[in-house]
């Protein structure tokens, strides 16, 4: 890698590390916070749910923005879009606002992540290949997921021991904090490289026409379209199992008022991304195809989060969600890798926007489902339920496996087809 592909590598990983802190410091008392300002299992879900939904609304409409306005000013509106609601999301738990109001707000959160989503890493790559680099992406991919582990570790714990020393509220003004303060570094080091933001005179015709292209290159493009199809499965689980980790926990502990136990959960997930992000480019060696790697990967996550389910004690649970999100975090740069080498650079951020819209959309449907299996049931019983919807993600990799695209095997670079 070059020096100026090494520049690109750093402006990457410092906006990774901005986004996941701000982020994460909530991320380990978010459903305690919905809880506390009123709302039942299921509408604290549900909530979630219009967040995803608002993520499936916005992606394709900001993916545009970010393949014609540009990715930095994708990426500087979500700061801002991301603060303001979050800011919003504060003043209704003050407030104890109705559960009306948290649908709305979770929308506009969910608009403010969209555009991020797909513009990010679309910059990253055009800025790469503009560079000269024509290495694999994994380890790029890697280091990223492993810069984000550690935001998320530092992230997590703190926002769990200072929501436990002030309020749960705290945390969250500390993310609007870190937004703003990524906004003004974004503004100053983050250049469109290797892609050209084109405005467009007719701002709908150019809509239009990126839409139609990224659909040819995701759904109409058959190995994309299954790994898109599996999304829906294996990220709307995760979405679910994430949040429904912290009163999980707090049950197996015995104590619900242990905030710091909650924030342990992410604090787990992000240290499983560390090592998931080390090991994915030496897992990735060990396989000829990608795909490989993807199928036994998911079917093991499967697996490890029907026993997570079955078990009732708190350290074994510990333990199997830690070896869960390890595969979980490997297996994320082999994906991103394997879709963005099958991916044009002119509807990258479209295509990758639309992947995202398809990993969210099984949320929208799966978080107030499996919330609902919980309120039933329990939390326990609705991991079982949720690994045996994770599995139906697998002979849809299995599919994509079948097209052989030199993408599968690729371990450098590997241009991606073109489109008029």
């Amino acid at each position: 890698m070059n020096d100026n592909a090494r520049q690109v590598q750093r402006i990457y990983l410092t906006l990774m590390l901005g986004n996941t802190l701000a982020a994460s410091f909530i991320w380990g008392i978010n459903t305690l916070f919905l809880l506390d300002a009123g709302l039942s299992n299921f509408e604290a879900f549900a909530a979630n749910a219009f967040f995803t939904g608002g993520m499936v609304l916005f992606e394709v409409p900001t993916g545009v923005i970010a393949d014609t306005v540009g990715r930095r000013a994708s990426y500087l509106l979500g700061t801002l879009t991301l603060a303001g609601s979050t800011l919003l999301y504060y003043f209704m738990w003050q407030l104890k606002a109705p559960f009306w109001a948290w649908a709305l707000v979770s929308v506009l959160i969910g608009l403010g992540f969209t555009f991020f989503s797909g513009a990010v890493e679309a910059w990253l790559v055009d800025a790469l290949r503009a560079n000269d680099y024509d290495g694999p992406l994994e380890p790029v991919f890697g280091r990223g997921q492993m810069v984000t582990g550690f935001a998320m570790l530092g992230g997590s714990v703190l926002g769990g021991v200072v929501a436990q020393v002030t309020t749960l509220g705290v945390p969250f003004l500390m993310r609007v904090g870190v937004l703003l303060a990524m906004f003004v570094l974004a503004s100053r080091v983050m250049k469109d490289v290797g892609f050209t933001p084109r405005p467009a005179t007719h701002p709908l015709q150019e809509a239009k026409a990126i839409l139609s292209a990224s659909i040819t290159q995701g759904l109409g493009n058959r190995p994309v379209r299954f790994v898109m199809l599996a999304a829906p499965f294996t990220m709307g689980v995760s979405i679910y199992v994430f949040y429904a980790l912290q009163p999980f926990l707090l049950d197996l502990y015995g104590d619900p008022n242990a905030y710091s136990i909650a924030g342990l959960a992410a604090a787990i997930m992000a240290g499983a991304q560390i090592v998931g992000g080390w090991t994915a480019p030496r897992i990735r060696g060990r396989f000829h195809k990608r795909t490989t790697a993807l199928i036994l990967g998911t079917t093991a996550s499967c697996v490890l989060l029907a026993l997570l389910g079955l078990v009732g004690n708190f350290w074994i649970a510990l333990l199997l969600l830690a070896l869960s999100g390890l595969l979980f975090a490997a297996m994320l740069p082999i994906r991103q890798a394997y879709l963005n080498d099958m991916i044009p650079s002119k509807q990258r951020a479209t295509v990758l926007s639309f992947d995202s819209l398809m990993g969210n959309t099984g949320g929208v449907v799966i978080q107030p489902a499996l919330g609902k299996a919980a309120d039933v049931w329990s939390y326990g019983t609705s991991f079982v339920v949720a690994s045996v919807f994770q599995l139906i993600a697998v002979p849809f990799l299995i599919l994509s496996r079948r097209e052989r695209v030199p993408a599968d095997t690729s371990v450098g670079d590997s241009p991606a087809p073109t489109v008029p």
